[in-house]
């Protein structure tokens, strides 16, 4: 007897996106997060234009643009030397993603409208739960091979729920991937983030924007009502700093930036400095034996580009695909084929965004690198245009891995 046929761990935007997609199509869902929600996430709470279509068809994207969040129209990255990359999300490129617009948009508002339409949709919901382990049965290869559910700890006490299948979506330091010893950390870039956010940041427009210095790097957007969202990227080789006093660290970062200094001047602190990371792991593979991983889970290498929250959301489309047909499957080994083809639709899916997400983080990394991309990009819009949208989801990657593209951006001589 199962509690559910998918077991969820994590409520978030890949738990709730896969939910939702396999509770309309009648499959008995039930979600397990430890939080209660709403609740609030480090995050730089960026999502692209792209991920409208993700929310419109959830029914989530009137109630997020209602609830106050900012629409960003493209994203501004500023270099060491001072050069400037801006990218719009409409451009000449004629690319166009579902929302001429990104939007921005607090965690703890986001996650829970995304929650309420799983619920809605048919799933059900423990908060307050947290899942401590896996459990396993015997299996075709032996005993204790395949996942038939997990161990919680709730306000109740202990107890182990069954299901047909379990999904980690438990984020970056996922419980269901390190119990199925699936968790990998890749060894660069390893970098932390302090995460808070103010009101009345001087000079806010309707771009995104990113300061890469050479100790790190810092993103700021308006996440709307007056409210910008700060999140600092720092080499982890900055822990012990950052535990002695993170707000201390995060406001000497920034009054040492002459360029962000006054900016931030009259602004007023509104949220405790969060510290997650590191960041850069990669699941072994992103499925085992009744069991699948998705979001951050699954996979999340640097938040430069924003990619988290729309990867979040296709992932657990992708992955509802696999589940319906693994739910149909006659035999466990026909289920298992369904889940390893997840594996093979999100390399498809993702892997031109990997290659990219990898090239920026070097970049990124490198002050030589940043400034002399910056220079160039600062003076070919075009360029610039078509990188900002293929983070933005909808300009495909290969549009920039190309010799062409890499000789302008990095030989070419700015115009």
């Amino acid at each position: 007897m199962f509690d559910a046929e998918v077991l969820i761990v994590g409520g978030g935007p890949a738990g709730s996106s896969l939910a939702f997609a396999l509770a309309r199509k009648g499959v008995d869902v039930l979600i397990a997060d430890r939080a209660r929600f709403p609740r609030g996430k480090p995050c730089a709470e960026y999502l692209s234009p792209q991920a409208s279509r993700i929310l419109d068809d959830m029914g989530a994207l009137r109630r997020v643009e209602q609830s106050g969040a900012a629409a960003l129209a493209g994203v501004r990255v500023r270099a060491p030397n001072g050069a400037v990359i801006a990218g719009d999300f409409v451009a000449a490129h004629g690319y166009r993603g579902y929302r001429d617009r990104g939007l921005s948009v607090r965690r703890e508002v986001l996650d829970a409208i995304l929650l309420d339409c799983a619920r809605m949709a048919g799933a059900r919901v423990m908060e307050g739960a947290r899942v401590t382990d896996v459990v396993r049965d015997a299996g075709p290869g032996g005993p204790g091979e395949r996942v038939c559910g997990v161990r919680v700890l709730s306000d109740t006490g202990r107890a182990a729920l069954r299901a047909r299948f379990v999904v980690g979506a438990d984020g970056l330091r996922s419980v269901v991937a390190s119990r199925l010893g699936l968790a990998r950390r890749v060894r660069r870039p390893r970098r932390l983030a302090l995460v808070t956010r103010y009101r009345d940041v001087a000079g806010m427009g309707e771009q995104a924007e990113m300061h890469v210095e050479t100790d790190g790097y810092i993103g700021i957007a308006d996440v709307g009502g007056g409210i910008t969202t700060v999140s600092l990227v720092v080499p982890a080789s900055r822990a012990s700093e950052l535990a002695r006093d993170r707000t201390a660290f995060l406001e000497s970062w920034i009054a040492r930036r002459p360029h962000l200094a006054p900016r931030f001047a009259a602004a007023q602190r509104v949220a405790a400095v969060r510290a997650t990371g590191p960041f850069a792991s990669r699941a072994r593979h992103a499925w085992a034996p009744g069991a699948a991983l998705v979001g951050d889970a699954a996979d999340f290498f640097d938040p430069f580009t924003g990619e988290g929250i729309y990867a979040a959301l296709r992932g657990g489309e992708l992955l509802a695909a696999a589940l319906l047909e693994a739910r149909s499957a006659r035999s466990t080994r026909a289920a298992d084929a369904a889940l390893a083809s997840y594996e093979r639709a999100r390399r498809r899916e993702f892997g031109g965004k990997w290659i990219v997400e990898r090239a920026i983080a070097a970049v990124v990394g490198s002050p030589a690198l940043i400034n002399r991309a910056a220079r160039n990009l600062a003076s070919r819009k075009d360029l610039a245009d078509l990188l900002i949208g293929v983070t933005g989801n909808f300009v495909p990657p290969h549009e920039i891995i190309t010799a062409g593209y890499l000789w302008n951006v990095f030989i070419g001589t700015p115009q």
